[in-house]
């Protein structure tokens, strides 16, 4: 009898337990529907666009930050002195103090010992490019001398290429656009490159270089103001190692000058025999 009873009791809890989980089931598949198909619907909705007009213009927030009164009452924590203490230097308006103000007595830095020098006699060249003096010479801005004497910097200057207060110790030929160059160049000038130098005789020209004092380089670019032009001076001492040099093709290179006696009498020589047979 008893066991009977207690079967029962089981049978009864087991329907219960199986009914309640049947229930849950379905009802957490209807909210999974729902949700479903909510998200869908939303999904479906079309996106809004807000067109920019005057009226909703603005900037992004935490872009702007009201400034700080002081001065407005002690409840504001900037009140009175306005977070600058109580008199004193620092307290005043202006510039503040130097950060290596050191109370009135010498400064650190005046202490210290100076190491090195600047060099005053330092050449500032300015430079000049073989493809820019080909462009002037297609441009017919720069014309050959009558004489045929080679071009200096006053022909630049005259050309336009520069300004002659814009020369302070000279010009040096550098070789940038070498390979538009196709004029025979004969020039003149304070300094040239290697590579200047080989691209102007690669094409039948050729480069010297002379040395231009302060006087000889007025002389030259403001004749005007000279009644009698001065002799060139001879570099001095620390410059004579380049002008002597044949590879820096100075005027003072043995070895240029008799290339250049040579070339002449050849040419000479040459003049001479077109005119006999003319």
């Amino acid at each position: 009898m008893l066991a009977a009873r207690r079967l029962t009791t089981a049978r009864s809890t087991v329907v219960k337990s199986l009914t309640h989980s049947l229930s849950t089931f379905n009802i957490s598949n209807v909210s999974q529907r729902h949700t479903s198909t909510t998200t869908s619907a939303a999904s479906q909705q079309p996106e809004v666009l807000q067109v920019l007009r005057l009226n909703n213009l603005s900037d992004n927030a935490g872009a702007i930050s009201t400034k700080r009164r002081v001065g407005r009452g002690i409840g504001s924590s900037k009140g009175k002195t306005c977070g600058r203490g109580h008199k004193g230097q620092k307290a005043r308006s202006g510039g503040g103090v130097h950060p290596t103000f050191e109370g009135g007595q010498t400064k650190f830095y005046k202490r210290l010992p100076k190491r090195g020098f600047t060099n005053q006699n330092a050449e500032i060249m300015l430079g000049v490019n073989v493809g820019t003096i080909q462009d002037y010479i297609d441009m017919k801005r720069l014309l050959p001398n009558a004489n045929g004497s080679p071009w200096t910097m006053k022909d630049f200057v005259d050309a336009g290429m520069f300004k002659s207060n814009s020369i302070v110790s000279g010009v040096k030929l550098l070789a940038g656009g070498k390979d538009r160059l196709r004029d025979a160049l004969n020039l003149e000038l304070p300094r040239a490159s290697r590579a200047a130098i080989d691209a102007v005789e690669a094409v039948g020209g050729q480069v010297t270089t002379v040395h231009y004092n302060r006087l000889a380089l007025r002389a030259l670019l403001k004749p005007e103001k000279f009644e009698v032009i001065p002799k060139r001076a001879l570099p001095p001492p620390k410059r004579m190692v380049y002008y002597t040099d044949y590879d820096n093709r100075g005027y003072l290179s043995p070895e240029l000058q008799l290339e250049r006696l040579e070339k002449k009498m050849r040419s000479s020589e040459e003049h001479e025999e077109t005119k006999g047979e003319k």
